[in-house]
């Protein structure tokens, strides 16, 4: 494996070396099969974001190929979505059983999870579900390879402040605007853009740049993953649920109801400014 500390050429190295260890990751979570396969995409995408967000952090030093690698990197992971989707269900509706004191609740958060584990176990046998993991895993292969022909030798520290600086300010605003208008959309930005800050912190550690004291709140982070959580479920109780009626309404209502106590006792903590 390539050396991820900085050297005296500068971090570009450091953060190619980087980029390429979280593909090799990708490649070899996209291989997994079977009950492992749904969790290997999981972490697929995770590396994919990782890379994402170091190539942003890069910016236009790496000039239009960084830029192709990124498209199709944000394409792949699209892409993958609907394959990790199912699985992220069943991980979501095991976290929320274990949270309401009402039976009713409890009872049809159980039968839902028993619904999106077989329909789960179902996708991961089907002919286009396998399919689709090769193709994904030759497209990471073909960007891996893509990632060392990139000017890596222009990338500076001072650059790469900035960008740290202008991510963690854009990170702020974020969270300014949906403590503010309590819009659900503003709450999904603001999570993203701590979960991108935190990936660009993890890139410029690898880089070897000094950080900051980390400034997430482990505690925020676990509340906001709530949230995300209670979203989804919601987001399944719709058109196309796989859900019976009757569940999908104690669902939703049990969603909705602990959806607005999250966001209150969030923004009871958190300053505005």
């Amino acid at each position: 494996m390539e050396d991820l500390s900085a050297d005296a050429a500068g971090p570009g190295s450091a953060l190619r070396a980087y980029g390429v260890a979280e593909l090799a990751l990708a490649r070899e979570s996209l291989g997994l099969r079977g009950r492992q396969a749904h969790e290997g995409i999981h972490q697929a995408r995770k590396s994919i974001r990782r890379v994402r967000a170091m190539l942003a952090l890069c910016g236009k030093t790496l000039g239009p190929g960084g830029g192709l690698v990124d498209r199709q990197l944000r394409r792949l992971n699209r892409q993958l979505s609907p394959l990790r989707d199912a699985h992220a269900l069943v991980e979501t509706l095991d976290r929320l059983g274990l949270k309401p004191r009402n039976a009713q609740a409890r009872e049809a958060l159980a039968t839902a999870r028993k619904i999106a584990a077989r329909r789960c176990a179902a996708l991961a046998r089907q002919a286009d579900f396998v399919r689709a993991l090769g193709e994904a895993e030759a497209v990471v292969a073909m960007l891996q390879a893509a990632l060392h022909g990139l000017p890596w030798a222009d990338v500076t520290v001072p650059a790469l402040v900035d960008a740290m600086d202008a991510a963690a300010r854009k990170a702020k605003r974020m969270r300014q605007h949906a403590l503010a208008h309590d819009d659900a959309e503003d709450w999904h930005r603001w999570r993203r853009s701590m979960r991108r800050l935190s990936q660009q912190q993890r890139a410029a550690g690898a880089a070897g740049l000094p950080l900051q004291p980390d400034e997430f709140d482990k505690h925020l982070t676990e509340q906001l993953g709530v949230m995300q959580d209670l979203s989804l479920l919601i987001a399944h109780c719709g058109d196309g649920s796989p859900f019976p009626r009757a569940t999908r309404v104690v669902l939703r209502h049990f969603a909705e109801r602990s959806l607005a106590r999250q966001r209150k006792r969030i923004r009871s903590v958190m300053p505005c400014s």
